[in-house]
């Protein structure tokens, strides 16, 4: 076979298996919940690859798991792999000797024991739950993107009805994919505020409106990983906030921010040198072990890498006059200015 026929077969191929490993997977998790153990997901890749490449060696068939046969094993009280081999014989015996009875069995009649066998697999009630994961503050910070796993599974569901089983399963994956990419680079900034009757805590002032908010500072936390395709949107309520009147200094927590990018590194020298020709200093405060390692790695003279160990210190930093030198915390750099 020449190498353009394997390049023709390669779409089929990758479909095949997304759709094999997909309900067979489903199959083991969903039962897997119901009787209380635990699936490993790379074993069961791991097994369902050996097992087509001895089907492919030996003019066998494709091999995955099948949701509607794992659900008739389950009604019938299977509990072990023993049920895999007495089915494997009872088939044999089936092929053998019972041919005559099956063959002028309607297709409605093998259509309705299937139907009959998955039926108590639709689960609507875990759809409603999916729907049900919203909230007005949630459809404020990602708009039609509130409800992800709902919308993903209703994509996935009417593009398998409409399409079919290969296609719905490329559209679910690729409604999964972009609202990711959507809440990603869409991230939520919220604005703290000190907590009444503590020294040093700070809280979301949207979900407690009783936190003080301090004159001519902004203290901001950033919900997400700072990255490429979040780095402007960063910016732009960054440069929002310090452009309110009084505003003096910028606090950014980074605290809920695990993971950061080289072009948001750059956002920060860049936004940091913007707000300082515009009179307002840019602190970070709180950045994990992972982003200190990479701002350290690719700062610039601008990069605001030095870290404050807490929102407080950074308050107390901003208070002082813009030219006073604050000590790093153990393992940072300088502060910025």
């Amino acid at each position: 076979m020449a190498a353009v026929d394997y390049l023709k077969l390669a779409p089929a191929a990758v479909g095949i298996l997304l759709v094999g490993f997909a309900e067979g997977l489903g199959a083991a998790k969903t039962y897997a919940a119901r009787q209380h153990y635990e699936v490993d997901t790379n074993r069961e890749l791991l097994g369902v690859g050996a097992a087509n490449l001895g089907a492919g060696l030996s003019s066998g068939m494709v091999v995955s798991g099948s949701l509607s046969k794992t659900a008739v094993n389950g009604a019938a009280g299977a509990r072990t792999q023993l049920s895999g081999l007495v089915v494997a014989a009872l088939t044999i015996v089936t092929l053998l000797t019972l041919t005559g009875l099956f063959q002028r069995l309607p297709q409605a009649t093998l259509a309705a024991v299937v139907i009959a066998a998955v039926i108590e697999l639709v689960d609507v009630p875990a759809l409603a739950a999916l729907y049900r994961v919203y909230t007005r503050r949630l459809g404020r910070y990602y708009g039609v993107a509130a409800r992800p796993d709902f919308i993903a599974a209703v994509a996935a569901l009417l593009g398998v009805l409409v399409f079919g089983t290969l296609p719905g399963l490329f559209i679910g994956i690729a409604i999964s994919l972009l609202l990711l990419i959507y809440r990603a680079s869409h991230p939520h900034i919220a604005v703290l505020g000190k907590v009444p009757g503590t020294p040093d805590q700070y809280g979301d002032l949207e979900r407690h409106p009783d936190n003080q908010q301090l004159p001519g500072i902004v203290i901001l936390r950033v919900e997400s990983s700072l990255f490429f395709a979040n780095a402007d949107a960063v910016s732009q309520r960054v440069r929002a906030h310090a452009a309110q009147a009084g505003t003096r200094v910028v606090v950014l927590d980074a605290e809920t921010a695990p993971t950061i990018d080289v072009t948001a590194v750059h956002m920060l020298a860049e936004l940091t040198q913007s707000l300082e020709r515009e009179g307002v200093r840019l602190l970070v405060t709180r950045q994990i072990g992972q982003v200190r390692d990479v701002v350290r790695r690719v700062a610039t003279d601008t990069t605001p890498v030095g870290v404050y160990p807490t929102v407080q210190a950074a308050v107390q930093a901003a208070q002082q006059p813009p030219d006073t030198t604050t000590p790093d915390a153990p393992g940072g750099g300088r502060h910025a200015r």
